[in-house]
């Protein structure tokens, strides 16, 4: 029973819009205003896409940055190289 009203609350609400949203072409300026709103949500329909791909960017910057990180760590603490010293070359006689 609850559920009947419900669904025919929903049905009223939405013959309501309906009847609303045909009255709006008889009002001046409403097919402008519609057309307003209809550009304004493509344009954020795009700009969530635009940063959706941001969200990718900074993921790979991040990975970029903790390479750029190890890279530039100084090396861990060696033994220094040992001196090669060369024996003089015997001068040709």
């Amino acid at each position: 029973m609850a559920q009947e009203r419900s669904q025919d609350l929903f049905s009223r609400l939405a013959d309501r819009g309906e009847e609303v949203i045909g009255k709006l072409g008889d009002i001046p300026g409403a097919q402008r205003l519609l057309e307003s709103a209809n550009v304004l949500k493509e344009r954020a329909d795009e700009l969530q896409k635009r940063i959706r791909g941001l969200d990718a960017l900074e993921r790979r910057v991040a990975t970029l940055e903790r390479k750029v990180d190890q890279l530039s760590k100084p090396d861990s603490p060696k033994k220094p190289a040992a001196r090669r010293t060369t024996k003089p070359k015997p001068t040709p006689s």
